[in-house]
């Protein structure tokens, strides 16, 4: 599948003046984000965690002719977002679209170790949720709104008959989007893991498959839902429309190349969200372009 180029051109709202982060995008579904959006013109700022890679990856690109620039970040590092941050206000005076992309996952195939669980709820979650707090005051107003999607998974559905949530309590708290709270999910993934820390995780009624990533993607997706109802209320050229995805099971080193979809595929739905013309959509997740439910 391939972006709709003329679609686009017809409802071009953006330009060269348009700014774009893509969060860890040296490499994989990041790496073709940011080449895909700075591909229809927009100015995409590429961040890695690793100065080097990231510059090594501004520089492909740049040699293509795409107007790409590289800025560090550590998304678990508050000085490292704070220094990002006053960079993009002074480098740019904000942004327009924040693609969180950023994550880690430890588990391949059939393994389900949750040894490294506190790094990828903190970076794939907590991580996440540092990004969009961080940027919001610096999304530029704008008549089409202000655009953040955020990298998620299929894994992280609350109902999936195979990988949900067996806890009816908790599942109840992260369905009912009218009282969720960023502290009922928070505390959701707190209480995994003190769960892991003593070793009662398995009776925890959690996910069944790469338990610890599914988590995480289920937390970013509940707060996607959490902040898109709290950003509602913005007036007209201050709107903020967020959404998550999933580019499915993606041949990239995170999956130890085992995926079936390609990078450029698994990154299509990405730029399509983010570049959508007149179609105002909020607190949704969606999968090759179409709406799944949560």
């Amino acid at each position: 599948m391939l972006i709709q180029s003329e679609l686009f051109i017809a409802f071009r709202w953006w330009s060269s003046e348009t700014i774009a982060v893509v969060t860890g995008a040296n490499r994989g579904i990041g790496f073709e984000i940011a080449h895909q959006l700075a591909s229809h013109g927009v100015t995409v700022v590429l961040t890695s965690r690793e100065t080097a890679v990231g510059e090594e990856a501004v520089k492909v690109l740049q040699e293509g002719g795409l107007n790409v620039a590289f800025h560090q970040l550590d998304i678990l590092d508050p000085a490292s977002i704070q220094a990002f941050c006053d960079w993009i206000k002074e480098t740019y005076g904000g942004l327009d679209i924040l693609i969180n992309n950023a994550g880690v996952n430890f588990n391949f195939g059939k393994d389900n170790s949750v040894e490294y669980a506190e790094m990828v709820i903190q970076t794939n979650y907590f991580g996440t949720k540092n990004m969009i707090q961080a940027l919001i005051p610096l999304m530029r107003p704008s008549p089409v709104g202000a655009r953040i999607v955020s990298v998620t998974s299929r894994l992280g559905r609350l109902n999936s008959k195979r990988n949900g949530i067996s806890n009816v309590e908790v599942r109840q708290q992260l369905e009912d989007v009218d009282k969720l709270s960023e502290e009922v999910i928070d505390n959701t993934m707190n209480t995994f893991l003190e769960q892991v820390k003593d070793g009662t995780w398995e009776s925890g009624g959690w996910p069944h498959v790469h338990t610890d990533y599914s988590l995480s993607k289920l937390a970013v997706n509940a707060y996607t839902r959490l902040i898109a109802r709290i950003l509602e209320e913005r007036p007209e050229g201050h709107k903020i429309y967020v959404n998550c995805y999933c580019p499915g099971w993606v041949k990239t080193a995170m999956t130890g190349w085992a995926g079936h979809v390609s990078p450029e595929e698994a990154a299509d739905t990405a730029v399509w969200l983010a570049l959508l013309p007149d179609q105002f959509v909020s607190g949704k997740f969606f999968a090759e372009r179409r709406e799944i439910n949560f």
